[in-house]
């Protein structure tokens, strides 16, 4: 990701506008007959409503497990049901197919078939407005951008931190018919739940001490437009059904007044974190969930897509002194793990520019090496570094909180899930997905 508006194709980039998928189909019966459906994406599988793969199974739950596509199969992932996932009678956390394939939810067994591999298109250029990318995976989320810009309908953008969620978020209301409205963003992670509410619904005069006037809140300020909810994941519990009410009546509430007002808005949210372990955990309510992923999109981590390393690298130090790495440093980019994602490549290049290649990958190398034992939180504090922004100091935090506590509970207990997961307190599809994030 990046900044910039350039539209021009770039002579070296692929001529084919397609890559080859298997497409693949989800098939069971249950007590309302046979089905068959078409697996696009990500899917949830379960009995609520709204669920894209809704079965009829007393013993499956409501969000049962994910069924996510890639290039080469399926991925199924259990979601802490109650009954579990099973794979010929083994119960699993995650599991991926590669061939025709079966697994079983509640009483239910599900077949997963694959057709010939068909072309998915992909956007001819590497760019979209100010989202930049030559890899496969970005030119195709590039391609689902341009379709999904032309909804209406909410839209949940899940990726990494750094990954640039708010770039794509942008990208989507500039491409869409309302791109000559607002585009209001609202941080729900850096706002206390007591001004959270003012701040989606604005409030009138003397409704709370210190509302000295009427004030507009950036819903209704973004009549016509786009309210981006970035980490809707932190959104606390009690305003989850205040947004809902929002999205089902069309209507905003002032804090203070009983009429509500009419708005026309597109909800687009974005997240970091596993909304539907979230569901299942009781962290993050159902029905709001299948409101703002009516059209999910993900933005793939920096270490999935190095064919855009050195685009992206050029771009930040175009125009910078000293803005040039050699081929032996370019190699040792693609082999990092950047966690930061796009985010932290764009402080490489800056301090490359500042400091030089040489001490750049130094700095680099030193944040990188981060598999060795934890040591005592006294002995290993991070930085409150008052240059960064909150959001961002914030998730460093919680990313080294995660790391740091799933280390030390494998060293004690080992890397059993479910020992984890019962340690912790956490349920195992989550604590699996923590093991995935931090590579342990």
């Amino acid at each position: 990701m990046s900044t910039g508006t350039h539209t021009e194709t770039d002579p070296k980039l692929p001529l084919q506008l397609t890559r080859l998928r298997r497409p693949a189909a989800v098939e069971w019966s249950d007590t309302t007959g046979p089905h068959r459906l078409p697996l696009t994406g990500t899917m949830v599988m379960g009995t609520a409503e709204g669920v894209p793969l809704r079965v009829a199974d007393g013993r499956v739950s409501r969000l049962h497990a994910e069924l996510m596509l890639d290039d080469g199969g399926v991925w199924v992932r259990d979601l802490g049901s109650t009954n579990g996932t099973w794979v010929k009678d083994v119960r699993v956390d995650r599991v991926r197919l590669e061939q025709d394939g079966t697994f079983t939810v509640g009483s239910l067994e599900v077949s997963v078939r694959f057709d010939a591999p068909a072309r998915v298109a992909l956007w001819p250029q590497d760019r979209l407005g100010s989202l930049l990318g030559r890899s496969d995976a970005m030119r195709e989320l590039f391609m689902q951008l341009t379709k999904v810009s032309a909804s209406d309908a909410s839209v949940l953008i899940h990726g990494e931190t750094g990954t640039g969620k708010e770039l794509v978020a942008q990208e989507l209301h500039a491409a869409s018919k309302r791109s000559s409205k607002p585009f209001v963003v609202v941080d729900c992670a850096s706002l206390p739940e007591n001004l959270l509410e003012a701040e989606l619904f604005g409030h009138a005069r003397g409704a709370f001490t210190g509302a000295v006037t009427t004030r507009t809140g950036s819903i209704e300020a973004a009549d016509g437009g786009t309210v981006f909810l970035d980490e809707v994941g932190e959104l606390p519990l009690s305003m989850q059904p205040k947004l809902l009410r929002v999205l089902e009546s069309k209507t905003v509430r002032r804090v203070g007044e009983n009429d509500g007002r009419p708005v026309n808005v597109r909800f687009v949210c974005a997240t970091h974190r596993d909304l539907e372990a979230m569901v299942a955990q009781g962290q993050f309510r159902e029905d709001l969930f299948f409101r703002l992923a009516v059209l999910p999109l993900h933005v793939p981590p920096l270490r999935a897509r190095p064919d855009d390393l050195e685009l992206l690298l050029t771009h930040f130090l175009a125009g910078r002194d000293g803005g040039s790495v050699d081929a032996d440093t370019k190699a040792l980019l693609k082999n990092q793990r950047w966690p930061g994602n796009v985010r932290q490549l764009k402080g490489f290049a800056e301090r490359v520019a500042a400091l030089g290649v040489e001490r750049a990958v130094s700095m680099l190398k030193g944040t990188e090496a981060t598999k060795e034992p934890a040591k005592p939180a006294s002995q290993n504090p991070l930085a409150v570094d008052l240059s960064m922004p909150f959001k961002d100091l914030r998730e460093r935090w919680v990313d080294h909180l995660e790391r740091e506590y799933l280390t030390g509970l494998i060293s004690k207990h080992g890397r059993n899930a479910g020992t984890l997961a019962d340690t912790a307190g956490l349920d195992r599809s989550y604590i699996n997905r923590l093991l995935k994030k931090h590579e342990l």
